[in-house]
């Protein structure tokens, strides 16, 4: 692939406006992640707790991703991304003035993390549709490589910044920080073209819900693709939680190592998503699958690490592998769907996604209070194996038998 393939996401005027918004906005909120994070532990010191406010944040996307899809194909994205936007600055701003007058407290904490998972699980399923309107279909896998390195510059940089600022001032001020960056995506929503949309030729006035449902009835590669993800975000991709207790626990570190975790893990992130854009080729179901039994052993090999910078070091290698393959299951379900039903597919997608993790980031906790978080990590990885493997061994039957049915039916004929 030519470089200039690797960036021809960024022909499209709209797109170019609204990336460096995304990106500031991204670094605002895995700055907020940290410094959610490190007040839970400043306010209880519980892992069950830092459990439950990460399930609480995550818990909307059971209820209201496939809300957001319908929504996505019904109505004009930019102004629900607008709605959701001001929404989530609002929440992350009261936070913010909670923590620098000191009146937080952990029942504030756990009723703002479920509001502003309210409006990401609103957002997420109309931001995730909009690229295909940003840059067309025959650019969307670009864009979504392009997206990724974008959400991972914000994990590089995010982290790092908050635990300074942590260090220095508290958690505070991460939490304002977020709430500004919203305002940058505000103004640059407000820019955009419709006229340069490239909106679909079949516009439906009435998304109905089960029409998903019946569309992925008869699409048993996205099934399984959608089966993958949930194995890898569920078991996986929980790396808050995993960094957090790691840093404390077992290495004794503070808010500025903590920090560092997360910009190690995203240069490992990054490089996968700089990779996927040349590999785009290699996105099918099959190799998805693969991509998460790899990771789900890079998370053993992991929790093996001895010290804070052998931990360190081996962060990058299973943010790599996880990208790629969530990358991949992602375009792969986006570039096979059809354009007018995407929104509520792709709603189910995050549902799928995003699904485990309120109902599993507790099972953490208490598994890392109870046999400590080593153990627990090397839990999640061998699930994560095991799911996977067992996903593509069926696939790969069902493939082979539908293929067999086939060439019997022409046989026949």
């Amino acid at each position: 692939m030519g470089k200039s393939n690797n960036w021809r996401a960024f022909k499209h005027r709209n797109y170019r406006i609204l990336y460096p918004a995304s990106t500031l906005s991204n670094i605002g909120n895995w700055a907020q992640r940290i410094a959610q994070d490190w007040l839970v532990l400043q306010l209880t010191g519980s892992a069950l707790d830092l459990g439950l406010v990460t399930g609480l944040q995550f818990a909307p996307t059971l209820l209201f991703s496939v809300y957001g899809g319908m929504l996505a194909d019904r109505f004009d994205k930019r102004k629900l991304l607008a709605i959701t936007n001001a929404g989530a600055g609002l929440v992350s701003l009261l936070l913010g003035i909670l923590v620098i007058t000191k009146t937080v407290q952990i029942s504030h904490v756990f009723v703002l993390a479920a509001v502003l998972g309210l409006f990401n699980a609103i957002d997420a399923p109309i931001r995730t549709s909009f690229t295909s309107e940003l840059v067309g279909k025959a650019d969307i896998p670009n864009a979504i490589s392009l997206n990724s390195a974008n959400f991972n510059v914000g994990r590089l940089i995010g982290p790092a910044v908050s635990g300074l600022l942590i260090a220095a001032f508290g958690t505070g001020p991460s939490f304002i920080m977020n709430a500004f960056t919203y305002v940058a995506m505000l103004l640059s929503l407000g820019s955009l073209k419709k006229d340069e949309l490239h909106l679909s030729e079949k516009q439906l006035t009435k998304a109905k819900f089960m029409d998903a449902f019946h569309y992925l009835r008869n699409r048993p590669d996205i099934q399984a693709v959608m089966l993958t993800v949930f194995a890898a975000a569920t078991f996986g991709m929980n790396y808050q939680i995993f960094n957090a207790l790691m840093a404390t626990q077992e290495f004794h570190k503070g808010p500025a190592e903590f920090g560092g975790l997360g910009t190690f893990l995203a240069v490992g992130s990054l490089t996968g998503a700089i990779l996927s854009s040349r590999l785009e080729r290699h996105r099918v179901p099959r190799r998805i699958m693969a991509g998460a039994i790899a990771f789900g052993l890079a998370l053993i090999g992991l929790a093996l690490m001895p010290t804070y910078l052998s931990y360190s070091f081996a962060l990058p290698i299973g943010g790599a592998i996880a990208l790629l393959t969530l990358v991949s299951a992602n375009s792969y379900v986006q570039t096979t769907t059809e354009s007018h039903i995407r929104g509520r597919v792709m709603g189910i997608y995050l549902t799928v996604f995003m699904g485990g993790t309120p109902l599993f980031s507790p099972v953490i906790g208490w598994l890392a209070d109870v046999y400590g978080i080593r153990t627990t990590i090397i839990a999640c990885g061998s699930l994560l194996v095991v799911s996977a493997l067992a996903i593509l061994v069926i696939y790969t039957a069902r493939r082979s038998q539908v293929a067999a049915t086939v060439r019997a039916a022409k046989l026949d004929d």
